[in-house]
């Protein structure tokens, strides 16, 4: 089965807030990546509001016609907001306010009582929950301890690996990938990767059996800025359809 194609919005905003402006508009580019033939759309609220604001999460929630994937903090703020707009996913992730992007995956190890009371709110709110986590044993056992719906395993290490010319690197996380999510659906947890995926790493991925969506943002963006986005998301699919 062809791995789906969530694309993440949050960079078109990162290029409308350094002018605080109108434009670009994320909701349209979310619109357009659809057209494309995307699955999904992912945007990230963080807590600094740095990109995606309150306002672009309540039009996409108006707008989107595949899937809204809120990535947001694991705080009582981030909750209320999620539970009223009603996203079809929440992905909680770790937030460092002095980090460029998400840096690691949650630790959800170390907060089991805590992140079982937010996946409690939000599926009792009939919104599907998802965990970023590292590929780790014991992340994913504690994520089907939580009653997480979906784990998206962080591919940052991989992409960096991929970046360097890192071979045993490389071959190393994708062997713990592969083992995570055969781990992942033997709990019964349905599986997404992210982070750090483009053009040129995204193929050995997409070939992880069980794995079923990439989340992929800045390199359909980036490559938007000379293709436009829709032959940017069309290109992503072409690889992934192999």
């Amino acid at each position: 089965m062809t791995v789906k194609l969530g694309v993440n919005i949050d960079h078109i905003a990162t290029i409308r807030e350094a002018r605080k402006i109108r434009e670009p508009d994320p909701v349209t580019a979310a619109l357009v990546a659809e057209l494309a033939g995307c699955m999904g759309i992912t945007a990230h609220l963080r807590e600094d509001k740095r990109h995606i604001q309150d306002r672009d999460v309540r039009l996409l929630r108006g707008m989107v016609t595949t899937k809204l994937n809120l990535k947001i903090s694991p705080t009582a703020e981030m909750l209320q907001f999620a539970t009223n707009v009603q996203p079809d996913m929440v992905t909680l992730v770790q937030e460092n306010h002095q980090e460029i992007t998400i840096e690691g995956g949650l630790n959800v190890a170390a907060k089991v009582d805590e992140l079982a009371k937010y996946v409690m709110t939000l599926k009792n709110n009939d919104i599907a929950v998802s965990l970023f986590i590292d590929p780790e044993t014991d992340q994913v056992k504690a994520a089907k301890k939580v009653g997480a719906d979906f784990v998206e395993f962080n591919t940052g290490k991989y992409a960096t690996a991929c970046e360097l010319g890192s071979l045993q690197e490389v071959d190393r996380e994708i062997s713990a990938i592969e083992d995570m999510t055969m781990l992942a659906r033997k709990y019964g947890l349905r599986v997404l990767a992210g982070h750090g995926l483009n053009y040129r790493n995204v193929a050995s991925i997409a070939a992880i059996e069980g794995i079923e969506e990439v989340n992929i943002g800045h390199s359909i963006v980036a490559r938007s800025v000379f293709v436009g986005m829709e032959k940017a998301v069309k290109e992503m699919l072409d690889l992934l359809r192999g």
